[in-house]
């Protein structure tokens, strides 16, 4: 029972921190291999593409809009959205969200064709605080997205999501966008 209460005060905290009001945690950006990720892609194209995550983490945290862009191929096509489009959905959640975060949770890489694509299994999620309520709150989140990246110009970019587009999505769902 003695073992229980530094948890449940530990939670408390938790709790009392994250609900306070003008107490919002710090904005975190977290890109992760999970244990036990299968890796089919040599070490340098792993680390290459953590990089771009990590390099468009720090975009957004910084609000840099041409930074984030650079992460998107230029044939960039997810359920129908174009780069362009993506770059407004960016600059509406900076318009209107604060202290954004993400966290990409990596399970399996795999290299396709000649090295010049990967498949990334990936999940995750976005969170930022609104500019309004001040709260926190969840703005994406994925579960076993595959994420198709090509190299483009030298570097790494993503070029959308594998899996057939439905002309319209189940009720209560949404297209995941964003990286």
């Amino acid at each position: 029972m003695m073992r229980r209460r530094p948890a449940i005060a530990v939670g408390l905290i938790t709790v009392a921190l994250v609900c306070a009001p003008d107490a919002v945690p710090p904005a975190l950006a977290e890109t992760l291999l999970l244990p036990g990720t299968q890796a089919e892609a040599s070490d340098k194209t792993v680390k290459e593409i953590l990089a771009v995550f990590e390099r468009a983490d720090q975009a957004v945290k910084n609000r840099d809009i041409e930074s984030v862009m650079a992460v998107y191929s230029k044939q960039y096509n997810y359920h129908g959205l174009k780069k362009s489009d993506i770059r407004k959905v960016w600059m509406d959640l900076f318009d209107n969200y604060k202290e954004i975060e993400s966290t990409h949770l990596f399970s399996r890489i795999v290299s396709v064709g000649p090295g010049d694509a990967v498949e990334i299994t990936c999940s995750g999620g976005v969170r930022a605080v609104s500019k309004i309520s001040n709260l926190r709150v969840p703005i994406d989140s994925w579960y076993g997205e595959v994420h198709f990246m090509v190299r483009e110009d030298g570097t790494w970019k993503i070029r959308g999501n594998l899996g057939d587009v439905q002309a319209v999505l189940p009720f209560g769902t949404a297209p995941h966008p964003l990286f």
